[in-house]
C-alpha cells in the first residue's frame, strides 16, 4: 500500500512489571514465581504499537513522567515508529506502572497505578486537533480521564474520523460518549458492565450488543477470547470464529484486537473483514509472553490468514 492508513492512538502507557506464577495466589498468600520481566504495556501503548507494527501511520498522544521509565517509554514508542510529536512529559507525576501476574495457562491478573496518565487532558486534546482530525481512524479506551476521552471522541467524530472505543477498564458510560462512538470494542465483562446483561453465552451477548447499539454507537464489535467476535450492527449480527492456539499468555489480547481492527477499518475494509483480521493478529499474540513486545507484524497475520 503505497499511502499508509493513519490512526491516532489517545491513550495511556504503563511500564509492565510482569511475573509468571504456577497460579494466581489467593488473598494473604505468598507464592514464587518462575520469570520476570519489565517491559511497555498499558492499553494506549499497546494498540498504538499493534497498529504500528502492522502498517499504520501511528500518532499516539500520551501523557508520561520524567523518571527513567518515560525515557525508556518515549524510547520505545519512536522505536515502533509511532509518531513523537504528541508524546508528552509530566514533571509532576510518574510514569504510569501496571504490575501483572501470570499463571501457566495464561490466565492473568493486573493492577494498574496510572500515575502521569491521569494528567492527560482535554486541552491536551485540543492541542492535537490538527494530528486527530487528520486521521482515518481514532482509537481511544479508559484509562485516561473519561472527560478527555469525551473530548477526543467528540472532536473526532464531528470532523467525521471514525472512532474506535475500546471500553476497557469497564465502567458505565455516558449517552454523550456512546454516541460520537462508531465501533465500540468490549470484551464480554465490559459488555455486561456497559449494557447491564448478562453475557453467558453468543445469544447473551447479542443481547448485551443490541443494548448498547441502543445509546446511539454504529457497531459493536464484541471479543469473545478463544471463540473470536461477535459483530452487530443495527442491519445483523455475525459470529466471526475464533483461531485454536496454544495460549502462553492472553495479556494485551485485547489491545492486539483492537489495534488490528483499527487498522483494518482505515483501509477500508469491511466490518466482518476487519474483525477476522483482529482475531488472527490476537491469535498471534497470545501465542507470546508480554504485551506491546508480542504484538504480531503485518506479514505474520498475513501468512497466517493465507492458512485459514
Amino acid at each position: 500500500m503505497s499511502v499508509r492508513p493513519k490512526v491516532c492512538v489517545v491513550g495511556s502507557y504503563n511500564t509492565d512489571l510482569a511475573v509468571r506464577t504456577p497460579r494466581i495466589p489467593v488473598r494473604g498468600e505468598t507464592i514464587l514465581g518462575t520469570g520476570f520481566v519489565t517491559g511497555p504495556g498499558g492499553k494506549g501503548g499497546n494498540q498504538a504499537v499493534a497498529a504500528a507494527r502492522l502498517g499504520a501511520d501511528v500518532t499516539m498522544l500520551v501523557k508520561l513522567g520524567t523518571d527513567s521509565f518515560g525515557d525508556l517509554a518515549a524510547q520505545n514508542l519512536i522505536g515502533e515508529g509511532i509518531r513523537p510529536e504528541f508524546i508528552l512529559r509530566s514533571p509532576e507525576s510518574p510514569t504510569g506502572v501496571a504490575f501483572i501476574i501470570v499463571d501457566q495457562h495464561g490466565e492473568n491478573v493486573i493492577v494498574v497505578a496510572p500515575g502521569a496518565n491521569n494528567t492527560l487532558s482535554p486541552d491536551d486534546i485540543e492541542n492535537a486537533r490538527e494530528s486527530i482530525i487528520h486521521s482515518d481512524v481514532l482509537l481511544i479506551q479508559l484509562e485516561i480521564p473519561i472527560e478527555t476521552v469525551e473530548a477526543a471522541a467528540m472532536l473526532a467524530h464531528s470532523a467525521g474520523v471514525k472512532v474506535i472505543l475500546n471500553p476497557a477498564p469497564g465502567q458505565k458510560l455516558s449517552g454523550q460518549l456512546l454516541q460520537n462512538v462508531d465501533v465500540l470494542t468490549p470484551n464480554e465483562t465490559e459488555a455486561q458492565i456497559i449494557s447491564g446483561k448478562p453475557v453467558e453465552n453468543l445469544d447473551g451477548a447479542r443481547q448485551a450488543a443490541y443494548s448498547m447499539l441502543g445509546e446511539g454507537i454504529g457497531a459493536v464489535v464484541m471479543t469473545l477470547g478463544d471463540k473470536g467476535a461477535l459483530v452487530t450492527t443495527a442491519a445483523s449480527s455475525q459470529h466471526v470464529p475464533g483461531t485454536v492456539v496454544e495460549v502462553i499468555d492472553t495479556t494485551g489480547a485485547g489491545d492486539s484486537f483492537s489495534g488490528a481492527l483499527a487498522v483494518a477499518l482505515a483501509e477500508g475494509k469491511d466490518l466482518i473483514q476487519a474483525a477476522r483480521f483482529a482475531n488472527t493478529a490476537a491469535s498471534i499474540q497470545v501465542t507470546r509472553f508480554g504485551t506491546a513486545p508480542a504484538m504480531p507484524y503485518r506479514s505474520e497475520v498475513q501468512a497466517k490468514l493465507e492458512k485459514i
